[in-house]
């Protein structure tokens, strides 16, 4: 069975494009290698590559925050301008599909980059390569979201949303468990998402433009106006914003959790990799059942801005949490609070923002926008959480920043406007 919607389907008049369970198989396949390759090193094996690599605890924590600074910012940068490539390419393989396997084939090889650099700045440098790659194939992938779906796009959010929890216990867990060195680790990587981004790449649809959804809107507006852009929307941009400043919170309450088990509440050096392992799996249980189960309800029920306001005070509440008893058993409680909030936070906001889009031949920029003020969020957070760290010589002050963080994100997201215009509903505007 093909992975595609009937393509005859798509943009008729009062029809809803579904795509079949297969799509949303390979499409949540490819999303867990792309979270699996991208947090696994940002959970366990940069900390531990950089930790060994300095003098000190603190010196580590602030390799750690700039290195992943440095990684994140790059994603930042490349993921819209290889989305604004990726609308304008015209290739009869695809304009989707050839950035999806480009930016497979470069994250594998800053992966076995990283596994084998010496040093902080060459780990750094590395590690640059790897989230460009990233950036490039997650760009394309989110458009097909909006490409080629209407009423399953909180579904098909909320997959790519729990594969990223799932993605930290796959890798984490085959590390771990196995045993696998830094460099076995780093080329087990690197084989997962060049096999499963290329193959994912070839066999998803990746329909050429102009689409029916793109004729459609034409056929209904001045071709001499301008362009409509989504950018100049104050409702997506102050999404944005929100979504900026909760991942914020989201990284400083998980990206130094190593460190905060080793040096926060003291646990033995030789039980933390397990103790990290234990909380990633608490984490990911509970952004799955939240991302899939707010996901699917923001379809059937609407009202997606509620939704996201509660996910985001969910995640606050985890800081507050460890604030109040800092030890191994409400951190663990903390981990299923901040998952529950923080994966259907990630599911509903990017639904919510494919509702503010206003012009199909821009999907791809649009959401990597969307991606990348989630992933500028998670590259300010480690950097600004060392900086915290290093301030009061411990980790109160973190988890207190996290805390507020989320829940001005939340106030933030009341001041958006939803607007669900199908293009694929008769008569829509």
């Amino acid at each position: 069975m093909s992975p595609s919607a009937d393509p005859s389907r798509r943009g008729g008049s009062g029809d809803r494009v579904r795509v079949s369970p297969v799509w949303m198989v390979w499409f949540t396949l490819a999303w867990l290698a792309i979270w699996t390759v991208q947090l696994t090193p940002i959970q366990l094996l940069l900390p531990l590559q950089l930790d060994t690599q300095s003098g000190h605890w603190i010196d580590g924590v602030v390799w750690s925050g700039l290195v992943l600074s440095a990684g994140g910012l790059a994603g930042v940068i490349f993921a819209p301008v290889a989305g604004r490539f990726s609308d304008r390419t015209r290739l009869r393989i695809g304009r989707r599909r050839p950035w999806a396997i480009g930016g497979s084939l470069l994250a594998a090889i800053g992966l076995l980059l990283t596994g084998s650099a010496d040093g902080p700045v060459l780990v750094g440098a590395a590690w640059v390569v790897t989230s460009v790659g990233v950036s490039v194939i997650s760009a394309a992938l989110t458009a097909l979201i909006a490409d080629q779906l209407d009423e399953q796009r909180g579904a098909a959010s909320a997959a790519a949303s729990s594969a990223q929890a799932v993605g930290i216990v796959v890798g984490v867990g085959a590390i771990v468990l196995l045993g696998l060195g830094t460099g076995a680790s780093y080329a087990v990587l690197a084989g997962f998402i060049l096999v499963i981004g290329t193959v994912t790449a070839v066999l998803l649809p990746d329909p050429p433009p102009p689409h029916a959804a793109l004729l459609s809107l034409h056929a209904r507006r001045d071709l001499t106006r301008a362009r409509i852009s989504s950018l100049v929307d104050p409702s997506f941009t102050r999404l944005l914003i929100s979504r900026f400043i909760v991942n914020v919170g989201n990284a400083l309450g998980t990206s130094l959790l190593l460190f905060f088990l080793l040096y926060g509440i003291m646990i033995p050096a030789a039980d933390a990799e397990g103790r990290l392992l234990e909380l990633i799996v608490i984490y990911t249980i509970f952004v799955v059942l939240a991302s899939v189960i707010v996901g699917m309800v923001s379809d059937r029920k609407g009202n997606r801005r509620l939704w996201t306001v509660l996910s985001a005070l969910v995640q606050a509440s985890s800081g507050v949490i460890i604030l109040i008893s800092p030890n191994f058993t409400t951190t663990a409680v903390a981990a299923g609070v901040m998952g529950a909030g923080y994966g259907a936070y990630m599911a509903v906001s990017l639904a919510l923002a494919t509702d503010l889009l206003l012009d199909p031949d821009d999907h791809a920029r649009d959401l990597s926008l969307v991606n990348s003020a989630a992933n500028l969020g998670q590259l300010v957070g480690p950097l600004l959480g060392a900086g915290l760290v290093a301030l009061v010589g411990g980790f109160w002050l973190l988890f207190a920043t996290a805390a507020a963080a989320s829940a001005i994100g939340a106030g933030l997201t009341l001041t958006v406007r939803p607007r669900r215009a199908s293009l694929h509903a008769p008569g829509a505007d």
